[in-house]
Protein backbone atom coordinates (compact mmCIF):
# COMPACT_ATOMS: atom_id res chain seq x y z
CA UNK A 1 0.00 0.00 0.00
CA UNK A 2 1.27 3.19 -1.01
CA UNK A 3 1.94 5.85 2.46
CA UNK A 4 -0.05 8.41 1.01
CA UNK A 5 2.10 10.89 3.23
CA UNK A 6 4.98 10.57 1.13
CA UNK A 7 5.97 13.63 -0.72
CA UNK A 8 7.90 13.53 -4.07
CA UNK A 9 11.23 15.72 -3.85
CA UNK A 10 13.97 16.88 -5.69
CA UNK A 11 16.84 18.14 -4.32
CA UNK A 12 19.35 20.06 -6.33
CA UNK A 13 23.05 19.72 -5.97
CA UNK A 14 25.14 16.52 -4.77
CA UNK A 15 27.79 17.96 -2.90
CA UNK A 16 27.98 17.36 0.83
CA UNK A 17 24.52 18.99 1.98
CA UNK A 18 22.39 17.49 -1.06
CA UNK A 19 23.73 13.73 -0.83
CA UNK A 20 22.70 13.91 2.76
CA UNK A 21 19.43 15.44 2.23
CA UNK A 22 18.68 13.62 -0.35
CA UNK A 23 19.45 9.72 0.81
CA UNK A 24 17.95 10.97 4.08
CA UNK A 25 14.75 12.21 3.18
CA UNK A 26 14.06 8.71 0.84
CA UNK A 27 15.16 6.51 3.78
CA UNK A 28 12.32 8.12 5.78
CA UNK A 29 9.99 7.54 3.56
CA UNK A 30 9.67 9.98 0.19
CA UNK A 31 10.21 9.80 -3.09
CA UNK A 32 13.64 11.72 -4.17
CA UNK A 33 15.26 12.67 -7.25
CA UNK A 34 18.74 13.79 -6.70
CA UNK A 35 20.13 16.40 -9.15
CA UNK A 36 23.56 17.37 -10.57
CA UNK A 37 24.56 18.88 -13.86
CA UNK A 38 28.07 16.79 -13.67
CA UNK A 39 27.24 13.82 -15.09
CA UNK A 40 30.67 11.92 -13.83
CA UNK A 41 28.82 12.41 -10.54
CA UNK A 42 25.72 11.48 -11.73
CA UNK A 43 26.81 8.21 -13.26
CA UNK A 44 28.98 6.92 -10.15
CA UNK A 45 25.94 7.40 -8.12
CA UNK A 46 23.42 5.18 -10.48
CA UNK A 47 26.11 2.85 -9.98
CA UNK A 48 25.71 2.74 -6.04
CA UNK A 49 29.22 4.62 -5.39
CA UNK A 50 29.64 8.02 -3.23
CA UNK A 51 31.98 11.01 -4.47
CA UNK A 52 32.50 11.95 -1.09
CA UNK A 53 33.20 10.10 2.15
CA UNK A 54 30.83 10.25 5.04
CA UNK A 55 30.47 7.46 7.78
CA UNK A 56 27.16 5.18 6.55
CA UNK A 57 25.84 7.59 4.08
CA UNK A 58 26.53 4.02 1.93
CA UNK A 59 24.85 2.38 4.21
CA UNK A 60 22.00 4.27 4.67
CA UNK A 61 21.96 5.14 0.49
CA UNK A 62 21.49 1.45 0.40
CA UNK A 63 18.61 1.03 2.55
CA UNK A 64 16.69 3.72 0.49
CA UNK A 65 15.96 1.50 -2.33
CA UNK A 66 14.23 2.25 -5.39
CA UNK A 67 13.12 5.86 -3.11
CA UNK A 68 16.15 7.39 -4.48
CA UNK A 69 17.29 7.99 -8.56
CA UNK A 70 19.59 10.42 -9.79
CA UNK A 71 19.45 12.65 -13.02
CA UNK A 72 21.27 15.59 -14.60
CA UNK A 73 18.05 16.42 -16.05
CA UNK A 74 15.48 19.22 -14.86
CA UNK A 75 13.10 18.14 -16.74
CA UNK A 76 13.02 15.21 -14.74
CA UNK A 77 13.58 15.74 -11.69
CA UNK A 78 11.52 19.07 -11.00
CA UNK A 79 7.74 18.92 -12.71
CA UNK A 80 6.16 16.19 -10.44
CA UNK A 81 7.92 17.62 -7.34
CA UNK A 82 6.21 18.79 -4.80
CA UNK A 83 9.45 20.31 -2.37
CA UNK A 84 12.53 21.07 -4.55
CA UNK A 85 15.68 21.84 -2.85
CA UNK A 86 18.74 23.75 -3.77
CA UNK A 87 21.65 22.55 -2.06
CA UNK A 88 24.30 24.08 -4.72
CA UNK A 89 28.16 25.42 -3.49
CA UNK A 90 28.36 28.83 -2.27
CA UNK A 91 31.99 29.60 -2.76
CA UNK A 92 33.75 32.91 -1.40
CA UNK A 93 34.14 36.07 -3.35
CA UNK A 94 37.47 37.78 -3.05
CA UNK A 95 35.19 40.06 -1.57
CA UNK A 96 34.44 37.81 1.00
CA UNK A 97 30.80 37.85 -0.48
CA UNK A 98 29.43 34.33 -0.91
CA UNK A 99 29.16 33.76 -5.11
CA UNK A 100 25.60 32.98 -5.15
CA UNK A 101 25.59 32.19 -9.15
CA UNK A 102 24.96 28.81 -8.99
CA UNK A 103 22.26 29.82 -6.31
CA UNK A 104 21.19 32.17 -9.49
CA UNK A 105 21.43 29.04 -12.06
CA UNK A 106 19.49 26.38 -9.84
CA UNK A 107 16.98 29.02 -9.63
CA UNK A 108 16.01 30.14 -12.83
CA UNK A 109 16.13 26.22 -14.25
CA UNK A 110 14.22 24.93 -11.27
CA UNK A 111 11.59 27.77 -12.45
CA UNK A 112 11.23 26.81 -15.88
CA UNK A 113 10.17 23.45 -15.05
CA UNK A 114 7.55 24.12 -12.49
CA UNK A 115 4.32 22.75 -13.26
CA UNK A 116 1.42 25.05 -11.93
CA UNK A 117 0.87 22.39 -8.64
CA UNK A 118 1.82 23.72 -5.37
CA UNK A 119 5.64 23.98 -5.72
CA UNK A 120 7.33 24.71 -2.44
CA UNK A 121 11.48 25.43 -3.07
CA UNK A 122 13.71 25.57 -0.26
CA UNK A 123 16.91 27.06 0.26
CA UNK A 124 19.05 24.46 1.69
CA UNK A 125 22.80 26.34 0.67
CA UNK A 126 23.75 28.75 3.24
CA UNK A 127 23.14 32.16 1.43
CA UNK A 128 22.86 35.79 2.79
CA UNK A 129 19.73 37.21 4.27
CA UNK A 130 17.29 38.09 1.20
CA UNK A 131 18.08 35.71 -0.92
CA UNK A 132 15.19 33.96 -0.49
CA UNK A 133 13.57 36.92 -1.78
CA UNK A 134 15.79 36.91 -4.56
CA UNK A 135 14.67 33.18 -5.37
CA UNK A 136 10.71 34.38 -5.13
CA UNK A 137 11.45 37.02 -7.86
CA UNK A 138 13.43 34.81 -9.91
CA UNK A 139 10.56 31.57 -9.72
CA UNK A 140 8.18 34.95 -10.86
CA UNK A 141 10.20 36.04 -13.46
CA UNK A 142 11.21 32.77 -15.02
CA UNK A 143 8.07 30.22 -14.69
CA UNK A 144 6.53 29.99 -18.11
CA UNK A 145 3.00 30.14 -15.98
CA UNK A 146 3.23 31.79 -12.97
CA UNK A 147 0.68 31.33 -10.07
CA UNK A 148 1.16 33.78 -7.28
CA UNK A 149 1.07 31.16 -3.99
CA UNK A 150 1.28 28.00 -5.61
CA UNK A 151 5.61 29.11 -5.77
CA UNK A 152 6.57 29.38 -2.39
CA UNK A 153 10.02 29.77 -0.89
CA UNK A 154 11.46 28.72 2.39
CA UNK A 155 14.58 28.71 4.07
CA UNK A 156 15.73 25.60 5.98
CA UNK A 157 19.12 25.87 7.00
CA UNK A 158 21.17 22.97 7.60
CA UNK A 159 23.53 22.24 11.06
CA UNK A 160 25.16 19.06 9.73
CA UNK A 161 28.55 18.36 11.35
CA UNK A 162 30.60 16.65 8.74
CA UNK A 163 31.87 13.06 10.40
CA UNK A 164 28.64 12.46 12.32
CA UNK A 165 26.28 14.40 9.47
CA UNK A 166 23.54 10.71 9.63
CA UNK A 167 23.18 11.05 13.31
CA UNK A 168 22.82 15.03 13.07
CA UNK A 169 19.95 14.73 9.75
CA UNK A 170 18.32 11.14 11.72
CA UNK A 171 18.40 13.11 15.34
CA UNK A 172 19.23 16.92 15.25
CA UNK A 173 18.63 19.55 17.50
CA UNK A 174 16.22 21.73 15.73
CA UNK A 175 14.11 22.06 12.38
CA UNK A 176 14.15 25.51 11.47
CA UNK A 177 11.91 26.92 8.58
CA UNK A 178 11.58 30.52 7.66
CA UNK A 179 9.03 31.55 5.26
CA UNK A 180 6.02 34.15 5.22
CA UNK A 181 4.10 31.49 3.65
CA UNK A 182 1.94 29.15 6.73
CA UNK A 183 1.18 26.53 3.46
CA UNK A 184 5.00 26.47 3.00
CA UNK A 185 5.74 25.79 6.47
CA UNK A 186 3.00 23.05 6.38
CA UNK A 187 4.60 21.73 3.86
CA UNK A 188 7.75 21.31 4.90
CA UNK A 189 6.46 20.18 8.44
CA UNK A 190 4.73 17.18 6.59
CA UNK A 191 7.80 16.57 5.12
CA UNK A 192 9.98 16.45 8.26
CA UNK A 193 6.81 14.83 9.85
CA UNK A 194 9.03 11.52 10.61
CA UNK A 195 11.69 13.81 12.30
CA UNK A 196 9.56 15.29 14.44
CA UNK A 197 7.58 12.24 15.60
CA UNK A 198 10.83 10.23 15.26
CA UNK A 199 8.43 7.80 13.74
CA UNK A 200 11.09 5.80 11.48
CA UNK A 201 12.90 2.86 12.18
CA UNK A 202 16.29 4.00 13.37
CA UNK A 203 19.07 2.21 11.23
CA UNK A 204 21.15 -0.21 13.65
CA UNK A 205 24.67 1.72 11.90
CA UNK A 206 23.30 4.99 13.58
CA UNK A 207 21.31 4.07 16.58
CA UNK A 208 18.72 6.48 18.26
CA UNK A 209 20.15 8.22 21.00
CA UNK A 210 19.50 7.39 24.40
CA UNK A 211 17.25 9.74 25.61
CA UNK A 212 16.56 11.40 23.06
CA UNK A 213 13.02 12.49 22.21
CA UNK A 214 12.17 14.88 19.28
CA UNK A 215 13.70 18.22 17.93
CA UNK A 216 12.65 21.68 18.54
CA UNK A 217 10.63 22.90 15.47
CA UNK A 218 11.59 26.28 15.30
CA UNK A 219 9.32 28.91 12.74
CA UNK A 220 10.69 31.74 12.24
CA UNK A 221 10.76 34.83 8.58
CA UNK A 222 12.49 33.85 5.74
CA UNK A 223 15.30 36.75 7.15
CA UNK A 224 15.58 35.48 10.29
CA UNK A 225 16.35 31.60 9.24
CA UNK A 226 18.77 33.21 7.29
CA UNK A 227 20.29 34.74 9.68
CA UNK A 228 19.69 31.86 12.28
CA UNK A 229 22.65 29.71 10.09
CA UNK A 230 25.09 32.77 9.83
CA UNK A 231 25.10 33.51 13.64
CA UNK A 232 25.06 29.70 14.50
CA UNK A 233 28.31 28.92 12.56
CA UNK A 234 29.91 32.62 13.88
CA UNK A 235 29.83 31.76 17.01
CA UNK A 236 30.78 28.20 16.99
CA UNK A 237 33.80 29.72 15.07
CA UNK A 238 34.28 32.31 17.88
CA UNK A 239 34.48 30.18 20.63
CA UNK A 240 37.42 27.69 19.13
CA UNK A 241 39.13 31.12 18.24
CA UNK A 242 38.55 31.71 22.17
CA UNK A 243 39.67 28.82 23.29
CA UNK A 244 42.76 29.37 20.85
CA UNK A 245 43.98 32.57 22.53
CA UNK A 246 43.15 31.48 25.82
CA UNK A 247 45.72 28.98 24.83
CA UNK A 248 48.51 31.02 24.03
CA UNK A 249 48.39 33.09 27.10
CA UNK A 250 48.33 29.50 28.90
CA UNK A 251 51.44 28.55 27.59
CA UNK A 252 53.17 32.07 29.04
CA UNK A 253 51.77 31.21 32.81
CA UNK A 254 52.19 27.58 33.00
CA UNK A 255 48.55 26.48 32.49
CA UNK A 256 46.95 23.79 30.31
CA UNK A 257 44.28 25.00 28.22
CA UNK A 258 43.07 21.63 28.24
CA UNK A 259 42.60 22.09 32.31
CA UNK A 260 40.93 25.52 31.63
CA UNK A 261 38.65 24.32 28.74
CA UNK A 262 37.44 21.57 31.01
CA UNK A 263 36.80 23.39 34.17
CA UNK A 264 35.14 26.25 32.55
CA UNK A 265 32.50 23.88 29.97
CA UNK A 266 31.24 22.59 33.42
CA UNK A 267 29.29 25.93 33.29
CA UNK A 268 26.14 25.24 31.63
CA UNK A 269 26.06 28.51 30.02
CA UNK A 270 29.31 27.84 28.05
CA UNK A 271 29.50 24.15 27.61
CA UNK A 272 32.18 22.19 26.88
CA UNK A 273 31.83 21.94 22.66
CA UNK A 274 33.78 23.88 20.24
CA UNK A 275 36.26 25.15 22.84
CA UNK A 276 39.24 22.81 21.68
CA UNK A 277 42.66 24.63 21.31
CA UNK A 278 44.40 23.33 18.33
CA UNK A 279 45.46 24.57 14.91
CA UNK A 280 42.82 26.80 13.96
CA UNK A 281 38.58 26.05 12.12
CA UNK A 282 38.65 24.89 8.52
CA UNK A 283 35.98 23.30 6.19
CA UNK A 284 33.30 24.76 3.83
CA UNK A 285 31.36 26.52 6.16
CA UNK A 286 33.29 28.79 9.19
CA UNK A 287 35.54 30.48 7.20
CA UNK A 288 33.28 31.72 4.58
CA UNK A 289 30.03 32.26 6.59
CA UNK A 290 32.42 34.07 9.16
CA UNK A 291 33.83 36.18 6.14
CA UNK A 292 29.97 36.37 4.49
CA UNK A 293 28.94 38.12 7.65
CA UNK A 294 31.18 40.83 7.97
CA UNK A 295 30.89 41.36 4.14
CA UNK A 296 26.90 42.00 5.16
CA UNK A 297 27.71 43.72 7.66
CA UNK A 298 29.77 46.16 5.53
CA UNK A 299 27.25 46.60 2.86
CA UNK A 300 25.27 48.47 5.52
CA UNK A 301 28.66 50.52 7.51
CA UNK A 302 28.18 48.04 10.44
CA UNK A 303 31.38 46.82 11.84
CA UNK A 304 31.72 43.06 13.36
CA UNK A 305 35.29 43.57 14.87
CA UNK A 306 34.82 40.85 17.04
CA UNK A 307 34.05 38.33 14.33
CA UNK A 308 37.45 40.13 12.59
CA UNK A 309 39.52 39.10 15.79
CA UNK A 310 37.96 35.54 15.55
CA UNK A 311 38.97 35.34 11.54
CA UNK A 312 42.45 37.04 12.44
CA UNK A 313 43.57 34.30 15.47
CA UNK A 314 42.39 31.82 13.42
CA UNK A 315 45.02 32.85 10.91
CA UNK A 316 47.46 33.33 13.49
CA UNK A 317 46.92 29.57 14.69
CA UNK A 318 47.99 28.39 11.60
CA UNK A 319 51.61 30.27 11.86
CA UNK A 320 51.75 29.41 15.41
CA UNK A 321 52.41 26.05 13.89
CA UNK A 322 55.25 26.51 11.74
CA UNK A 323 56.52 28.95 14.35
CA UNK A 324 56.68 25.83 16.94
CA UNK A 325 58.87 23.87 14.90
CA UNK A 326 61.41 26.81 14.09
CA UNK A 327 61.82 26.81 17.04
CA UNK A 328 62.74 23.32 17.79
CA UNK A 329 64.67 23.18 14.74
CA UNK A 330 65.75 26.43 13.82
CA UNK A 331 66.58 25.62 10.89
CA UNK A 332 64.11 24.02 8.86
CA UNK A 333 65.42 24.05 4.97
CA UNK A 334 66.13 20.56 4.09
CA UNK A 335 64.67 18.83 6.94
CA UNK A 336 62.08 15.72 6.66
CA UNK A 337 58.68 16.38 8.25
CA UNK A 338 55.62 14.36 8.27
CA UNK A 339 52.41 15.62 8.66
CA UNK A 340 49.25 13.62 9.74
CA UNK A 341 46.26 14.50 9.11
CA UNK A 342 44.73 16.11 5.51
CA UNK A 343 41.05 16.56 6.14
CA UNK A 344 40.26 19.68 8.13
CA UNK A 345 38.64 17.25 10.60
CA UNK A 346 38.37 13.44 10.99
CA UNK A 347 35.79 11.02 9.37
CA UNK A 348 35.70 13.19 6.33
CA UNK A 349 37.76 13.28 3.39
CA UNK A 350 36.57 16.75 2.82
CA UNK A 351 39.48 19.27 2.40
CA UNK A 352 38.24 23.02 2.03
CA UNK A 353 39.93 25.14 3.93
CA UNK A 354 41.70 22.48 5.89
CA UNK A 355 44.77 24.29 8.08
CA UNK A 356 47.02 21.26 7.17
CA UNK A 357 47.13 22.81 3.64
CA UNK A 358 48.46 25.97 5.07
CA UNK A 359 50.73 23.86 7.05
CA UNK A 360 52.14 21.84 4.07
CA UNK A 361 52.11 25.10 1.78
CA UNK A 362 54.78 26.79 4.46
CA UNK A 363 56.49 24.00 4.85
CA UNK A 364 56.86 23.51 1.30
CA UNK A 365 58.01 27.57 1.02
CA UNK A 366 60.75 26.68 3.58
CA UNK A 367 62.54 23.94 1.87
CA UNK A 368 61.05 21.51 3.69
CA UNK A 369 60.66 17.62 2.30
CA UNK A 370 57.13 16.93 3.55
CA UNK A 371 55.44 13.61 3.66
CA UNK A 372 52.20 13.45 4.30
CA UNK A 373 49.32 11.09 5.66
CA UNK A 374 45.62 11.04 6.00
CA UNK A 375 43.38 7.56 6.40
CA UNK A 376 40.93 8.91 4.07
CA UNK A 377 41.78 11.97 2.40
CA UNK A 378 45.08 11.20 0.19
CA UNK A 379 43.09 10.16 -2.76
CA UNK A 380 40.54 13.39 -3.09
CA UNK A 381 43.94 15.59 -2.22
CA UNK A 382 46.39 13.88 -5.23
CA UNK A 383 43.36 16.28 -7.57
CA UNK A 384 42.60 19.06 -5.12
CA UNK A 385 46.26 19.97 -4.11
CA UNK A 386 48.24 19.13 -7.33
CA UNK A 387 49.89 22.77 -6.79
CA UNK A 388 51.76 21.56 -3.10
CA UNK A 389 54.93 20.05 -3.13
CA UNK A 390 54.69 16.88 -0.87
CA UNK A 391 55.17 12.67 -1.05
CA UNK A 392 52.42 10.02 0.34
CA UNK A 393 53.31 8.08 2.73
CA UNK A 394 50.96 4.46 3.01
CA UNK A 395 51.30 4.65 7.07
CA UNK A 396 51.57 7.14 9.60
CA UNK A 397 54.13 4.66 10.07
CA UNK A 398 56.07 5.36 6.89
CA UNK A 399 55.70 9.21 7.49
CA UNK A 400 57.15 9.02 10.99
CA UNK A 401 59.77 6.88 9.52
CA UNK A 402 63.88 9.07 9.40
CA UNK A 403 61.32 12.11 10.10
CA UNK A 404 63.11 15.18 11.49
CA UNK A 405 59.75 16.20 13.13
CA UNK A 406 55.99 15.64 13.08
CA UNK A 407 52.89 17.73 12.94
CA UNK A 408 49.62 15.79 13.58
CA UNK A 409 47.27 17.92 11.89
CA UNK A 410 43.81 15.68 11.97
CA UNK A 411 42.64 13.74 14.78
CA UNK A 412 42.37 10.43 13.48
CA UNK A 413 41.95 7.43 16.01
CA UNK A 414 44.36 5.50 13.90
CA UNK A 415 46.90 8.63 15.29
CA UNK A 416 45.39 7.69 18.84
CA UNK A 417 45.88 4.40 18.70
CA UNK A 418 49.35 4.16 17.28
CA UNK A 419 52.30 3.15 18.93
CA UNK A 420 54.04 6.67 19.66
CA UNK A 421 57.20 5.07 21.64
CA UNK A 422 57.95 2.52 19.00
CA UNK A 423 57.10 5.53 16.23
CA UNK A 424 59.17 8.19 17.88
CA UNK A 425 62.11 5.33 18.13
CA UNK A 426 62.38 5.60 14.08
CA UNK A 427 62.55 8.85 13.10
CA UNK A 428 65.62 11.34 13.11
CA UNK A 429 64.59 13.47 15.35
CA UNK A 430 61.78 12.22 17.93
CA UNK A 431 59.97 16.10 18.05
CA UNK A 432 55.69 16.45 17.74
CA UNK A 433 53.82 19.08 17.33
CA UNK A 434 50.57 17.73 18.12
CA UNK A 435 47.93 20.54 17.34
CA UNK A 436 45.12 18.11 18.08
CA UNK A 437 45.97 16.29 21.57
CA UNK A 438 46.12 12.91 19.93
CA UNK A 439 49.10 12.25 22.36
CA UNK A 440 48.01 11.39 25.98
CA UNK A 441 50.55 8.99 27.65
CA UNK A 442 53.85 10.12 28.85
CA UNK A 443 56.57 9.29 25.99
CA UNK A 444 59.38 7.51 26.93
CA UNK A 445 61.80 9.26 24.39
CA UNK A 446 60.89 12.80 22.29
CA UNK A 447 59.86 16.17 22.70
CA UNK A 448 55.67 16.18 22.02
CA UNK A 449 54.73 20.40 22.41
CA UNK A 450 51.23 20.89 22.36
CA UNK A 451 49.14 23.95 21.80
CA UNK A 452 48.13 25.93 24.71
CA UNK A 453 50.45 23.95 27.00
CA UNK A 454 53.87 24.76 28.02
CA UNK A 455 56.84 22.85 25.64
CA UNK A 456 58.10 20.64 27.94
CA UNK A 457 62.04 19.90 28.14
CA UNK A 458 63.44 18.65 25.26
CA UNK A 459 64.75 14.50 26.10
CA UNK A 460 67.46 12.76 25.05
CA UNK A 461 66.85 10.48 22.03
CA UNK A 462 67.26 7.07 22.77
CA UNK A 463 69.09 4.79 20.00
CA UNK A 464 66.72 2.50 17.86
CA UNK A 465 66.78 -0.58 18.71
Amino acid sequence: MQDTRALQVAVVGTGYVGLGTAIMLAYLGHHVVGLDVDENKVAMLRRGQLPIYEPHLDQLMLDSGDRLRWTTSYAEAIPDADVIFICVGTPPLPSGQPNLSYVADAAQSIAGHLNGKLQVVVNKSTVPIGTGDWVARMLEEHAPDYHEGRYLVVSNPEFLREGTAMHDSLYPDRIVLGSDSPVGIAQLVRLYEPLLDQSFEAPGYVPRPAGYTRPELVTTSLSSAEMIKYAANAFLALKISFANEIAGLCEWVDADIAEVTRGIGHDQRIGPRFLEAGAGWGGSCFGKDTSALISIGREYGYDMPILAAAVEINRRQRQLVITKLQQHLHRLKGKRVAVLGMAFKPNTDDLRDSPAHDCIARLGELGVQVVAHDPIAMPRAREEWRHLRYHEAASAEAALHGADAAIIMTEWNEYRQLDWAGALRRMRNPLVIDTRRVITAALPVGTVEQIGKRAPGVLVHEASA
